[in-house]
């Protein structure tokens, strides 16, 4: 009894060599998102954003040969359907010539050759009828080259399009209601005192239909400024400060697009290309170019 009453520890030595116990609570750790600076994130999901609109969506392997029969069938069907339309304007085409024949009013026309009324009706035809069958060709254009275009260029194929097309026929709108007019107003009456007015038809629409494409071409300015701009070419700044040579090529335009030289005619259309190139860097400008 006495042996083991001295190898029993006392209470006091046994209190003193307890550790403290530490009531904290267990600190949990993060996952690494939360150790990733916000900025670093924003440049991943820019990152992210960037490789799915540079990816082509309906990329399929092609030989050189394969490109060739299907340019070739598109062509195919773009020259079927301006042969309908030329046709189909031909059967309908009296009621066109009286329409071009509006602005010129109290002139006289003259067939000056056998067959002359004959192939004017054919030239406006044909025309009226690439006017007509534009919208498919340039949808044939739009499927040949959709393949090969990646998401981010996709997004401004509708606009390009859609704004060429409207800007088109406002140049027709706007050559037929303004330049016309106004360039028979001044040879009309030019020479109104010295002699009868009496033209020959064929020259009087080679006049008009020039003078109406060349217009609705020219209104496509803005388009051209929008493809430069989206490449990076050109930035809207850039195509601001070229001002002064606008108004020098928007003159020069003027004289070489018109048929006619009065300074009327000239005017009126050098100040739409400068409205228009004006209207393309603004517009330019608010896509951040």
């Amino acid at each position: 009894m006495t042996s083991l009453e001295n190898n029993t520890p006392p209470e006091d030595s046994n209190n003193n060599n307890l550790a403290p116990i530490s009531l904290k609570e267990p600190q949990i750790q993060s996952d690494g998102v939360d150790n990733i600076p916000s900025q670093d994130l924003g440049d991943r999901q820019n990152s992210e954003e960037n490789d799915y609109l540079d990816q082509v969506p309906d990329e399929v392997e092609m030989s050189i040969f394969d490109h060739l029969e299907e340019l070739r069938m598109r062509i195919f069907y773009s020259l079927i359907a301006v042969v309908v339309a030329i046709i189909s304007c031909f059967i309908v085409v009296k009621p066109i010539v009286k329409f071009l024949e509006i602005p010129a009013q109290g002139v006289k026309f003259l067939q000056l050759a056998p067959g002359e009324y004959f192939f004017v009706t054919i030239k406006v035809a044909a025309y009226s009828g690439l006017l007509l069958a534009s919208p498919f060709i340039l949808y044939q254009i739009v499927k040949f080259v959709l393949p090969g275009l990646t998401i981010r260029e996709r997004r401004f194929l509708g606009p390009i399009f859609l704004g060429s097309t409207v800007l088109f026929g406002l140049g027709l709108v706007f050559a037929y209601f303004a330049i016309v007019p106004a360039a028979l107003k001044f040879f009309i009456g030019y020479g109104s005192a010295v002699v009868e007015q009496a033209w020959s038809i064929e020259r009087y629409f080679e006049f008009v239909l020039l003078l109406m494409f060349s217009t609705a071409l020219a209104f496509q300015i803005p388009i051209l400024q929008f493809l430069l701009g989206i490449v990076g070419i050109v930035t809207s700044q850039q195509m601001l400060s070229g001002w002064r040579y606008v108004l020098l090529g928007a003159a020069v335009l003027g004289a070489v697009l018109t048929p006619s030289t009065d300074p009327l005619t000239q005017s009126l259309l050098g100040g739409a290309v400068v409205a228009l190139y004006l209207g393309g860097s603004l517009v330019v400008k608010l896509i951040g170019k």
